[in-house]
């Protein structure tokens, strides 16, 4: 291991890993964040526990009777899966943002969302599915949505703000189709597809919490092996080319990832705006680093979709699902970025 001024390199055989030293630390205290919300999610609730009977239920204690079941199978799918779908979309945006070098692109600002969205709906208000059905569902909608959006902003290459204009457009077709199937939904299918798309953890069990957050942290590492081709494409595609990197092909594939984390997660939770297009953003500032890093996004979006789900349950008179909050804070932190941004330019 070398320690310079600023970073730390650490290299084994012809591998170097280089770490700004300030990066490295904002990353650990985020992750501690996020486990003091986990946590406090444990605790918290109608049914309050103290931190020595959440640890008795976490470890199998005996003595911890009643607690184990508020724990074990109330409180800690949940809690988990804020962490873990916050850091998936966390990437996603910061996918979005690196590739477009535009703080403005994001899943759900570009429509890959509201696709994946629009496929889980097709299949909850036509199907009536399980929540596998959903999840294929939603990574279709999703996919096809991609997929639509790339052609669409296509001219001999894509450009960051073509992309966001195209993907707005896009995203404003896909709603009233949205609308159309609510409205033409039985009325109590129409009502559980309304709930499951204000973006809510409630539902989330041990099953969607295997199965999609499992599916997130393997495509979280998939997408760690391009951190370093991400570098070199936001130096500009001939950069790239001069450094052996395949542009396109790199683009395509970092793209299919971003998009199945979006999918995945609104499949689980509904579609939860506004993560994806902040966390980013707050972890380059956090970070002072002229880029966007996957890792520090990740991990910023786990603490605010961590955060805003402790929000959403226990700061507010009434419990809401934490898509309403997300939307609230996340329009603020749009109209400041929008200013910030003009008046940057």
């Amino acid at each position: 291991m070398e320690f310079g001024h600023r970073a730390w390199v650490v290299r084994r055989s012809r591998l170097a890993l280089r770490w700004q030293a300030r990066t490295v630390i904002v990353c650990v205290a985020l992750a501690v964040l996020t486990l003091a919300a986990t946590t406090a999610a444990l605790a918290l609730g109608d049914y309050p526990l103290t931190l020595p009977e959440v640890w008795a239920a976490l470890t199998g204690d005996p003595g911890a009777g009643f607690s184990s079941i508020v724990v074990l199978e109330w409180r800690l799918p949940r809690a988990v899966a804020a962490a873990v779908f916050g850091a998936g979309l966390g990437a996603a945006g910061a996918v979005f943002q690196s590739l477009t070098r535009n703080a403005l692109a994001s899943p759900d600002i570009i429509g890959i969302s509201t696709g994946s969205y629009s496929g889980a709906l097709i299949v909850i208000v036509l199907v009536q599915g399980t929540y596998l059905q959903l999840t294929a569902g939603a990574l279709a909608g999703g996919a096809a949505t991609a997929a639509i959006i790339y052609l669409l902003a296509w001219r001999g290459g894509v450009q960051g703000f073509r992309l966001i204009i195209v993907g707005i457009a896009v995203s404003a077709m896909l709603t009233s189709f949205n609308t159309w199937l609510m409205l033409t939904a039985k009325l109590e299918v129409a009502l559980a597809a309304s709930a499951w798309g204000a973006g809510s953890l409630g539902r989330i069990g041990w099953q969607e919490m295997l199965v999609g957050g499992g599916t997130v942290l393997v495509l979280l590492v998939v997408l760690a092996a391009f951190g370093r081709p991400m570098r070199q494409l936001e130096l500009g595609d001939d950069a790239a080319h001069a450094t052996g990197t395949r542009a396109e092909p790199v683009r395509l594939a970092v793209i299919a990832i971003a998009v199945a984390l979006t999918a995945v997660v609104s499949s689980a939770a509904g579609p939860i705006a506004f993560i994806a297009l902040a966390a980013p953003q707050i972890a380059r500032r956090l970070c002072r680093t002229p880029g966007i890093s996957v890792v520090p996004a990740a991990l910023t979006g786990a603490v605010l979709l961590a955060g805003a789900e402790l929000a959403a349950l226990h700061l507010l008179p009434v419990a809401l699902p934490v898509g309403v909050v997300t939307v609230v804070l996340g329009g603020g932190y749009l109209l400041w970025l929008i200013v910030h941004e003009v008046r940057r330019r």
